[in-house]
Protein backbone atom coordinates (compact mmCIF):
# COMPACT_ATOMS: atom_id res chain seq x y z
CA UNK A 1 0.00 0.00 0.00
CA UNK A 2 2.70 2.49 0.99
CA UNK A 3 4.71 1.77 -2.14
CA UNK A 4 1.66 2.18 -4.36
CA UNK A 5 0.70 5.46 -2.81
CA UNK A 6 4.22 6.85 -2.87
CA UNK A 7 4.46 5.97 -6.53
CA UNK A 8 1.27 7.83 -7.23
CA UNK A 9 2.48 10.91 -5.37
CA UNK A 10 5.70 10.84 -7.38
CA UNK A 11 3.67 10.81 -10.57
CA UNK A 12 4.66 7.39 -11.84
CA UNK A 13 2.69 6.30 -14.86
CA UNK A 14 -0.07 3.77 -14.36
CA UNK A 15 0.27 0.74 -16.55
CA UNK A 16 -0.88 -2.81 -17.11
CA UNK A 17 -4.35 -2.24 -18.59
CA UNK A 18 -4.72 -3.54 -22.12
CA UNK A 19 -6.99 -2.24 -24.83
CA UNK A 20 -9.36 -5.15 -24.36
CA UNK A 21 -9.78 -4.31 -20.69
CA UNK A 22 -10.42 -0.65 -21.51
CA UNK A 23 -13.10 -1.63 -23.99
CA UNK A 24 -14.79 -3.99 -21.54
CA UNK A 25 -14.70 -1.35 -18.82
CA UNK A 26 -16.30 1.16 -21.14
CA UNK A 27 -19.09 -1.27 -21.90
CA UNK A 28 -19.46 -2.00 -18.19
CA UNK A 29 -19.73 1.68 -17.31
CA UNK A 30 -22.27 2.23 -20.07
CA UNK A 31 -24.42 -0.64 -18.84
CA UNK A 32 -24.07 0.32 -15.19
CA UNK A 33 -25.12 3.89 -15.92
CA UNK A 34 -28.70 2.66 -16.18
CA UNK A 35 -28.42 1.21 -12.67
CA UNK A 36 -26.72 4.18 -11.03
CA UNK A 37 -27.52 4.35 -7.34
CA UNK A 38 -30.16 6.79 -6.22
CA UNK A 39 -27.94 8.22 -3.49
CA UNK A 40 -29.57 10.09 -0.62
CA UNK A 41 -27.46 13.24 -0.89
CA UNK A 42 -26.51 13.47 2.79
CA UNK A 43 -22.94 12.30 2.23
CA UNK A 44 -20.70 13.57 -0.56
CA UNK A 45 -18.94 10.45 -1.82
CA UNK A 46 -15.51 10.14 -3.42
CA UNK A 47 -12.88 7.46 -4.07
CA UNK A 48 -9.10 7.68 -3.85
CA UNK A 49 -7.35 7.44 -7.19
CA UNK A 50 -4.47 5.24 -6.05
CA UNK A 51 -6.69 2.44 -4.75
CA UNK A 52 -8.08 1.94 -8.25
CA UNK A 53 -4.79 2.59 -10.00
CA UNK A 54 -5.21 -0.23 -12.52
CA UNK A 55 -8.12 1.66 -14.10
CA UNK A 56 -7.13 4.40 -16.53
CA UNK A 57 -8.40 7.74 -15.23
CA UNK A 58 -10.93 7.89 -18.07
CA UNK A 59 -12.43 4.58 -16.95
CA UNK A 60 -12.44 5.53 -13.29
CA UNK A 61 -14.40 8.66 -14.15
CA UNK A 62 -16.94 6.57 -16.03
CA UNK A 63 -17.12 4.12 -13.13
CA UNK A 64 -17.84 6.67 -10.42
CA UNK A 65 -20.49 8.31 -12.56
CA UNK A 66 -22.09 4.90 -13.10
CA UNK A 67 -22.24 4.46 -9.32
CA UNK A 68 -24.04 7.75 -8.86
CA UNK A 69 -21.37 10.12 -7.53
CA UNK A 70 -18.89 12.48 -9.13
CA UNK A 71 -15.61 12.96 -7.24
CA UNK A 72 -12.16 11.37 -7.19
CA UNK A 73 -9.55 11.94 -4.45
CA UNK A 74 -5.80 12.49 -4.72
CA UNK A 75 -5.67 13.61 -8.32
CA UNK A 76 -2.94 15.87 -9.66
CA UNK A 77 -2.95 18.47 -12.44
CA UNK A 78 -2.01 15.99 -15.17
CA UNK A 79 -5.41 14.28 -14.82
CA UNK A 80 -7.62 17.30 -14.14
CA UNK A 81 -8.55 17.76 -17.83
CA UNK A 82 -10.01 14.24 -17.90
CA UNK A 83 -12.00 14.92 -14.72
CA UNK A 84 -13.37 18.13 -16.20
CA UNK A 85 -14.37 16.31 -19.36
CA UNK A 86 -16.56 14.00 -17.25
CA UNK A 87 -17.71 16.71 -14.80
CA UNK A 88 -15.89 14.98 -11.94
CA UNK A 89 -14.61 16.97 -8.95
CA UNK A 90 -11.02 16.62 -7.79
CA UNK A 91 -12.14 16.33 -4.18
CA UNK A 92 -8.56 16.31 -2.83
CA UNK A 93 -5.77 17.64 -5.03
CA UNK A 94 -2.17 16.53 -4.67
CA UNK A 95 1.19 17.10 -6.28
CA UNK A 96 2.65 19.93 -4.15
CA UNK A 97 4.11 17.60 -1.51
CA UNK A 98 7.70 16.39 -1.70
CA UNK A 99 6.65 12.93 -0.45
CA UNK A 100 4.99 11.52 2.66
CA UNK A 101 8.02 11.73 4.96
CA UNK A 102 9.60 15.15 4.22
CA UNK A 103 7.00 17.57 5.52
CA UNK A 104 6.14 20.73 7.40
CA UNK A 105 7.29 19.52 10.83
CA UNK A 106 10.92 19.71 9.72
CA UNK A 107 12.30 23.16 8.88
CA UNK A 108 14.83 21.68 6.46
CA UNK A 109 12.08 21.16 3.92
CA UNK A 110 10.31 24.50 4.27
CA UNK A 111 12.04 26.33 1.44
CA UNK A 112 11.18 23.66 -1.12
CA UNK A 113 7.67 23.16 0.24
CA UNK A 114 6.84 26.86 0.28
CA UNK A 115 7.91 27.23 -3.34
CA UNK A 116 5.93 24.19 -4.46
CA UNK A 117 2.78 24.98 -2.48
CA UNK A 118 2.57 28.62 -3.56
CA UNK A 119 2.64 27.46 -7.17
CA UNK A 120 0.22 24.59 -6.59
CA UNK A 121 -2.28 26.77 -4.71
CA UNK A 122 -2.54 28.83 -7.89
CA UNK A 123 -3.01 25.71 -10.01
CA UNK A 124 -5.77 24.42 -7.74
CA UNK A 125 -7.56 27.77 -7.66
CA UNK A 126 -7.31 28.28 -11.42
CA UNK A 127 -8.75 24.81 -11.99
CA UNK A 128 -11.71 25.67 -9.77
CA UNK A 129 -10.90 23.18 -7.02
CA UNK A 130 -10.66 23.74 -3.27
CA UNK A 131 -8.76 21.08 -1.30
CA UNK A 132 -4.99 20.56 -1.40
CA UNK A 133 -3.33 17.85 0.69
CA UNK A 134 -0.24 18.34 2.83
CA UNK A 135 1.75 16.24 5.30
CA UNK A 136 3.59 16.74 8.56
CA UNK A 137 6.35 14.37 7.48
CA UNK A 138 8.44 12.30 9.87
CA UNK A 139 9.85 13.26 13.26
CA UNK A 140 13.50 12.25 12.79
CA UNK A 141 14.12 12.96 16.47
CA UNK A 142 12.13 16.20 16.53
CA UNK A 143 9.81 16.50 19.53
CA UNK A 144 6.06 16.95 18.94
CA UNK A 145 6.28 20.47 20.42
CA UNK A 146 9.13 21.51 18.11
CA UNK A 147 7.45 19.85 15.16
CA UNK A 148 4.29 21.80 15.87
CA UNK A 149 6.19 25.08 16.08
CA UNK A 150 8.02 24.27 12.85
CA UNK A 151 4.78 23.46 11.04
CA UNK A 152 3.17 26.70 12.22
CA UNK A 153 6.17 28.71 11.07
CA UNK A 154 6.20 27.13 7.62
CA UNK A 155 2.48 26.98 6.95
CA UNK A 156 1.99 30.63 7.94
CA UNK A 157 4.12 31.53 4.94
CA UNK A 158 1.64 29.99 2.51
CA UNK A 159 -1.72 30.31 4.31
CA UNK A 160 -2.34 33.95 3.32
CA UNK A 161 -2.00 32.95 -0.32
CA UNK A 162 -4.35 29.99 0.19
CA UNK A 163 -6.88 32.30 1.83
CA UNK A 164 -6.60 34.78 -1.02
CA UNK A 165 -7.13 32.08 -3.65
CA UNK A 166 -9.89 30.21 -1.79
CA UNK A 167 -7.86 27.02 -1.33
CA UNK A 168 -8.04 24.86 1.81
CA UNK A 169 -4.89 23.06 2.91
CA UNK A 170 -5.66 19.70 4.50
CA UNK A 171 -3.03 17.84 6.53
CA UNK A 172 -3.58 14.10 6.60
CA UNK A 173 -3.36 12.20 9.87
CA UNK A 174 -1.53 8.84 9.56
CA UNK A 175 -0.90 6.05 12.02
CA UNK A 176 2.76 5.50 12.90
CA UNK A 177 2.12 2.05 14.37
CA UNK A 178 1.57 0.04 11.18
CA UNK A 179 1.80 2.05 7.97
CA UNK A 180 3.91 5.19 8.47
CA UNK A 181 6.57 4.72 11.16
CA UNK A 182 7.84 7.97 12.73
CA UNK A 183 5.13 10.16 11.15
CA UNK A 184 4.60 13.30 13.23
CA UNK A 185 0.84 13.89 12.80
CA UNK A 186 -0.11 10.45 14.07
CA UNK A 187 -2.86 11.59 16.43
CA UNK A 188 -5.79 13.97 16.28
CA UNK A 189 -4.69 16.02 19.32
CA UNK A 190 -1.46 17.16 17.62
CA UNK A 191 -3.34 18.09 14.47
CA UNK A 192 -6.02 19.97 16.38
CA UNK A 193 -3.37 22.00 18.20
CA UNK A 194 -1.89 22.88 14.82
CA UNK A 195 -5.29 24.04 13.60
CA UNK A 196 -5.75 26.19 16.69
CA UNK A 197 -2.29 27.73 16.34
CA UNK A 198 -2.88 28.63 12.70
CA UNK A 199 -6.41 29.91 13.32
CA UNK A 200 -7.53 29.79 9.70
CA UNK A 201 -10.58 28.25 8.04
CA UNK A 202 -8.24 27.50 5.14
CA UNK A 203 -6.32 24.91 7.13
CA UNK A 204 -8.06 21.68 8.15
CA UNK A 205 -7.25 18.07 8.98
CA UNK A 206 -7.85 15.15 6.68
CA UNK A 207 -9.21 12.75 9.27
CA UNK A 208 -8.35 9.28 8.00
CA UNK A 209 -10.66 6.96 9.91
CA UNK A 210 -8.54 3.87 9.19
CA UNK A 211 -5.36 5.48 10.48
CA UNK A 212 -6.97 7.03 13.55
CA UNK A 213 -8.66 3.76 14.53
CA UNK A 214 -5.20 2.19 14.66
CA UNK A 215 -3.64 5.17 16.45
CA UNK A 216 -6.28 6.06 19.02
CA UNK A 217 -9.78 4.66 18.35
CA UNK A 218 -12.80 6.52 19.77
CA UNK A 219 -13.73 7.58 16.24
CA UNK A 220 -17.32 8.78 16.60
CA UNK A 221 -16.77 10.83 19.74
CA UNK A 222 -13.66 12.40 18.22
CA UNK A 223 -15.65 13.43 15.14
CA UNK A 224 -18.51 14.84 17.21
CA UNK A 225 -16.23 16.80 19.53
CA UNK A 226 -13.74 18.11 16.97
CA UNK A 227 -15.52 18.19 13.62
CA UNK A 228 -14.78 21.90 13.15
CA UNK A 229 -11.16 20.96 12.54
CA UNK A 230 -11.83 18.11 10.11
CA UNK A 231 -12.28 19.07 6.48
CA UNK A 232 -12.20 15.66 4.80
CA UNK A 233 -12.55 11.97 5.67
CA UNK A 234 -10.98 8.75 4.36
CA UNK A 235 -12.21 5.20 4.91
CA UNK A 236 -10.73 1.70 4.96
CA UNK A 237 -11.31 -1.49 6.93
CA UNK A 238 -9.31 -2.25 10.08
CA UNK A 239 -7.25 -4.40 10.11
CA UNK A 240 -5.85 -4.80 6.62
CA UNK A 241 -7.03 -1.63 4.86
CA UNK A 242 -9.50 -3.55 2.70
CA UNK A 243 -13.28 -3.39 2.29
CA UNK A 244 -15.38 -1.69 4.98
CA UNK A 245 -17.96 -4.45 5.43
CA UNK A 246 -18.74 -6.77 8.34
CA UNK A 247 -15.38 -8.57 8.37
CA UNK A 248 -13.54 -5.68 10.03
CA UNK A 249 -13.89 -3.84 13.31
CA UNK A 250 -15.33 -0.44 12.33
CA UNK A 251 -19.05 0.28 11.97
CA UNK A 252 -18.90 2.60 8.97
CA UNK A 253 -22.65 3.08 8.77
CA UNK A 254 -22.64 4.48 12.31
CA UNK A 255 -19.60 6.62 11.52
CA UNK A 256 -21.31 7.99 8.40
CA UNK A 257 -24.40 8.76 10.50
CA UNK A 258 -22.21 10.75 12.90
CA UNK A 259 -20.71 12.67 9.97
CA UNK A 260 -24.20 13.40 8.65
CA UNK A 261 -25.37 14.60 12.07
CA UNK A 262 -22.70 17.32 12.19
CA UNK A 263 -23.96 18.70 8.85
CA UNK A 264 -20.60 18.07 7.20
CA UNK A 265 -20.51 19.41 3.64
CA UNK A 266 -17.12 18.08 2.58
CA UNK A 267 -16.23 14.68 1.16
CA UNK A 268 -16.06 11.16 2.54
CA UNK A 269 -13.61 9.32 0.28
CA UNK A 270 -13.25 5.54 0.07
CA UNK A 271 -9.55 4.66 0.40
CA UNK A 272 -9.67 0.90 0.95
CA UNK A 273 -7.66 -1.54 -1.18
CA UNK A 274 -10.21 -3.79 -2.94
CA UNK A 275 -9.52 -7.50 -2.61
CA UNK A 276 -11.28 -9.02 -5.69
CA UNK A 277 -8.99 -10.03 -8.54
CA UNK A 278 -11.29 -8.86 -11.32
CA UNK A 279 -12.15 -5.29 -12.29
CA UNK A 280 -15.85 -6.10 -12.00
CA UNK A 281 -15.30 -7.39 -8.46
CA UNK A 282 -13.32 -4.31 -7.47
CA UNK A 283 -16.10 -2.05 -8.75
CA UNK A 284 -18.64 -4.10 -6.81
CA UNK A 285 -16.56 -3.48 -3.68
CA UNK A 286 -16.72 0.25 -4.29
CA UNK A 287 -20.47 0.09 -4.91
CA UNK A 288 -20.98 -1.75 -1.61
CA UNK A 289 -18.79 0.71 0.32
CA UNK A 290 -20.70 3.70 -1.01
CA UNK A 291 -24.00 1.98 -0.10
CA UNK A 292 -22.77 1.40 3.47
CA UNK A 293 -21.87 5.08 3.89
CA UNK A 294 -24.91 6.50 2.10
CA UNK A 295 -27.00 7.29 5.16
Amino acid sequence: MNTSRRQLFKGLALAGVGAGTVMSLSALASASQKEASNLKGNIRHSVSRWTYGELPIEQLCQTVKSLGFSAIDLVGPEDWPVLKKHNIDSSMCNGAELNLTDGWADERFHQALIRRYLRHIDLVAEAGYINLICFSGNKRGISPETGLANAVKGLKQILPHAEKRGVVLQMELFNSKVDHPDYMADNSAWGIELCKALGSEHFKLLYDIYHMQISEGDIIRTIRDNHQYFGHYHTAGVPGRHEIGDNQELNYRAIAEAIKEINFNGYLAQEFIPTPLTITGKIDSLREAVAICDV
